[in-house]
């Protein structure tokens, strides 16, 4: 595949990525966050289906992989109802861009911790402008508990940690692909869910949804897990992780405008300085050189 048509493919692979944090936004008035789980994660499983068989991925486990897949299993289960509980009280551009922007920085604080590493000078400083970078877009400043301590911003600090969790889980599984370990851990927690909290009426109540639920459905599980999940693995073994992550700063960006577009979302200065304050301490977290970046 042609270098810049990839690229290309990756930009649209971001912009689903933060398109799904409103697209869960507008679901959460449509079913309960169990039944979305479910629904999601089930329609993912079934079309990754044929990505996994075109490419010819081996389906093998060992023991240690199916140990750490059911782990995995139950943290994305926990992310994904956290995520979707902090956008039912809250804003799904300010959700998708704290959260898109704590998860790197809480994965390195976790990594340093389990490895027992000392913090760098420089981390340090990308950590603490991290922070400040969060704190503005809690609005901290105004001193207001209630704000800054609300039942969504609980969730989405929760869900920003879960994920770092998960990807420490799945860099553990050595054996398998990552792909093929997203595929099962899929597949394990929507028959954990159908089995314990869905009803077997959601069947019958989707079918009777309008355009909207299923166009948003196809948001958050065709276009942004799907398609992105697989451009971005691609991407990560052709062309890098380092240079592949770059994009991810996209993210945040996008869900704020297309929050402002289609929800009427609020941008506040506080969420813009925090979001950039965040990713400059990303791309220093990363070792990435920005004037290289900023020239391609």
């Amino acid at each position: 595949m042609n270098k810049n048509l990839f690229y290309i493919l990756m930009v649209f692979a971001m912009i689903f990525w933060g398109a799904s944090w409103i697209s869960t936004k507008v679901l959460t008035n449509y079913v309960n966050e169990y039944e979305l789980v479910f629904l999601r994660m089930g329609i993912c499983f079934i079309t990754m289906f044929p990505i996994i068989y075109f490419y010819k991925l081996s389906f093998k486990l060992d023991i240690k992989s199916f140990f750490l897949i059911l782990i995995a299993s139950f943290v994305l289960t926990s992310y994904s109802i956290s995520m979707f509980i902090g956008l039912k009280h809250g804003s799904g551009g300010f959700g998708g861009a704290l959260v898109t922007t704590l998860i790197p920085i809480n994965t390195f604080i976790l990594v340093a911790i389990l490895n027992k590493k000392t913090i760098s000078l420089k981390h340090s400083f990308a950590l603490i402008l991290g922070a400040f970078g969060v704190l503005n877009m809690l609005n901290i400043w105004n001193f207001d508990l209630s704000e800054i301590f609300s039942k969504d911003t609980l969730y989405f600090l929760l869900a920003s940690i879960l994920w770092p969790i998960l990807t420490i889980i799945t860099a553990k599984a050595t054996k398998i692909n990552a792909f093929v370990f997203t595929f099962y851990t899929y597949i394990i927690s929507s028959f954990v869910l159908f089995i314990f909290f869905v009803d077997t009426s959601i069947f019958e109540k989707v079918v009777n949804l309008d355009f909207i639920f299923w166009f948003n459905l196809f948001v958050i599980t065709i276009l942004s897990t799907t398609f992105a999940t697989s451009i971005y693995f691609i991407g990560a073994s052709k062309l890098g992780a380092k240079e592949v992550s770059s994009f991810i700063f996209l993210v945040p960006a996008t869900a704020l405008i297309i929050g402002a577009i289609f929800l009427d979302e609020k941008i506040t200065s506080n969420t813009i300085i925090g979001t950039i304050f965040t990713i400059i301490a990303i791309y220093i977290l990363n070792n990435l050189n920005l004037f290289k970046l900023f020239k391609k």
